[in-house]
């Protein structure tokens, strides 16, 4: 474990070093506000919901679960570090006088661009948690206006216009379809899934958000948790053994966030948009898992069932359960910094730091990003 996490710095240095001669904007920003779902939640649902999350979540850094799905951080997190700046608090959570002023996090674990419905896993939809963000600005400037000595607490007045706004959200939006509609039927519904996304990027545009960092999705058919639901029949399988509907699908939701970047680029003259994909960051580590020091690259570190998947949708990471007049344990592995996944649908800490070293190359991104980043050169994680 401490080998490959030594590895991976070197590695994220090797990088940042092969690629400080290409042009994002100075990663000097004093907050960061994030949207999302479980790939960037950082205790949202847990908060909003009640929801429960038991050992083994969190046992890799925090030792305890922290309200995010994985076993340690995510890659938000990393990224954070990066900008030496602190963990994002989540917004729903009001316990312990959380600390607002270097961000928010609105991102919260089953949220959709779209509007939730009766059975959505959370209702804090893109559109809700745009809602969540202006009441949050609007009640911080309330607060700073009327003189109450906040300043531990909240985000100076021009941090909001200064920060940087950051997106991971769309996983679930398609995962979700395919239990319902064919794959053509889910991918004639993208326009209409990123017509939403549009709309709440411009009605923070309105708000005088000018730094934007949107992340694609991620290769959905490669997780465990849609492996074992669509997966049953080989002929459905990549090379990898992952859903060839599910990355096909992502891909072409991901060709068409990106042609919606650049027309927004163009728009927002004033503004910075930086697209990031994720989706080749992912992929390459599962193709290469062993070249990066990983030795499974699909089967989840903490479930049921054993290989190939060690997952099953009855019994979650963490719980105990009566399958077939047997209590069972969907129980975590021995060393999860071999496992590219953690629990069927999320990565584990290992695979996260990996992406985020990825995304600081700044290889992966539309525009790359710009000269000098010095801050970078001190790895944090």
């Amino acid at each position: 474990m401490v080998l490959k996490i030594f590895f991976l710095q070197i590695l994220t240095l090797i990088s940042l070093l092969s690629y400080l001669g290409e042009t994002i904007d100075s990663f000097n920003y004093p907050a960061v506000f994030n949207f999302g779902d479980s790939n960037s939640d950082t205790g949202g649902l847990v908060a909003g919901l009640g929801e429960e999350l038991n050992p083994p979540y969190g046992q890799t850094y925090f030792q305890k679960p922290s309200g995010r799905f994985s076993d340690g951080r995510l890659i938000i997190d990393f990224l954070m570090s990066s900008m030496d700046l602190p963990f994002l608090n989540a917004y729903l959570d009001s316990v312990g006088k959380p600390s607002f002023q270097k961000g928010c996090n609105f991102a919260a674990a089953g949220s959709t661009i779209q509007p939730a419905t009766a059975s959505s896993v959370s209702p804090f939809s893109f559109g809700i948690q745009v809602a969540q963000f202006l009441r949050f600005k609007d009640r911080v400037l309330d607060l700073l206006s009327n003189g109450k000595k906040l300043d531990k607490y909240l985000p100076a007045k021009d941090y909001f216009e200064q920060g940087l706004y950051m997106f991971d959200i769309g996983q679930n939006d398609l995962a979700g379809a395919f239990y319902s509609k064919s794959e053509d039927q889910v991918i004639a519904s993208i326009p209409t899934i990123l017509s939403e996304f549009e709309d709440g990027i411009k009605r923070l545009y309105e708000q005088g958000t000018r730094k934007f960092w949107i992340h694609n999705t991620g290769p959905l058919g490669c997780l465990p948790q849609n492996i074992a639901k669509f997966g049953n029949d080989p002929s459905k399988l990549d090379e990898l053994g992952c859903v060839s509907s599910h990355n096909r699908a992502a891909k072409i939701f991901n060709l068409q966030l990106h042609a919606l970047c650049q027309k927004l680029q163009g728009e927002f003259v004033d503004a910075n948009l930086t697209y990031t994909d994720i989706f080749s960051i992912k992929f390459n580590l599962i193709s290469n898992y062993s070249r990066y020091g990983f030795e499974q690259p699909i089967m989840a570190c903490c479930g049921y069932g054993g290989s190939p998947l060690n997952y099953d949708s009855r019994i979650t990471c963490g719980r105990t359960k009566t399958l077939n007049g047997t209590s069972v344990t969907a129980k975590g592995c021995n060393d999860s910094s071999e496992y590219i996944n953690w629990d069927g649908i999320h990565y584990t800490e290992a695979a996260n730091q990996y992406v985020s070293s990825q995304i600081l190359t700044g290889k992966y991104s539309d525009p790359p990003f710009s000269d000098q980043m010095p801050f970078l050169l001190s790895i944090k994680f």
